[in-house]
């Protein structure tokens, strides 16, 4: 616990807290007689706190930033893959209490586990500390990555399609040149192609995903 504190940045009062935030449902149900909770109402509060904070800084920082740009953004930002980088960065897989189903099921890699305990610790940072501490983790490790964040949430599929359409005569198509990893993990790998000539390749959690990937590879390229 105290490497995680450290790399949290916050040093807490209760530690039964932290602990709650790091016990996955499946380990409490195998473990009842310790009378530790898990950590889906933590993770509950945490997803509120979350939205809240994002949803502060984007208006207090972006005042010409329309709405439904907004909440594309805040949304990229509290996204399951964003959560689970942050969680990496603090390897709460390494952390977290599962049970022996999750445990050989590879339950410390799964993108929504991880993404669920971040939640998670944030809300046991908000109880044990108060808003000002639950802001400070959020702000560095997930508005941190708020330049991203902004990117993906551009239509890239549109803005390409719209910059094609400029000429006359052009066709654009997607096609599934991959698909890798288990299926709680699934990679797809997608290419775009401009007039049957490929012009970007990319690789998401789902085929819109990648589709989106793709083209902003193809669509940056063209703009250089």
């Amino acid at each position: 616990m105290d490497k995680l504190e450290e790399k949290l940045g916050y040093v807490f009062r209760d530690g039964a807290l932290l602990k709650t935030a790091l016990t996955h449902s499946s380990w409490a149900n195998e473990n009842k007689k310790s009378g530790l909770a898990c950590n889906e109402r933590l993770e509950f509060l945490g997803d509120s706190i979350l939205g809240f904070t994002v949803a502060e800084f984007l208006y207090q920082n972006e005042p010409d930033m329309p709405e439904g740009q907004m909440t594309r953004i805040r949304a990229e930002l509290v996204c399951e893959r964003s959560l689970e980088n942050a969680a990496n960065t603090l390897e709460l897989g390494a952390c977290l209490k599962l049970g022996r189903g999750e445990e050989l099921g590879g339950g410390r890699r799964r993108p929504s586990i991880l993404a669920d305990a971040f939640e998670a610790v944030v809300a046991a940072v908000f109880l044990d500390g108060g808003i000002d501490a639950a802001k400070a983790m959020v702000t560095r490790f997930v508005l941190s990555g708020r330049d991203e964040a902004v990117k993906a949430a551009c239509d890239y599929k549109t803005l390409l399609q719209e910059l094609v359409q400029r000429k006359s005569g052009q066709t654009l198509s997607y096609h599934m040149i991959g698909e890798s990893g288990p299926d709680h993990m699934k990679q797809f790998s997608v290419e775009v192609r401009l007039n049957g000539e490929a012009r970007g390749a990319g690789t998401g959690r789902n085929k819109k995903e990648a589709e989106q990937a793709a083209a902003r590879v193809a669509y940056e390229a063209m703009m250089k």
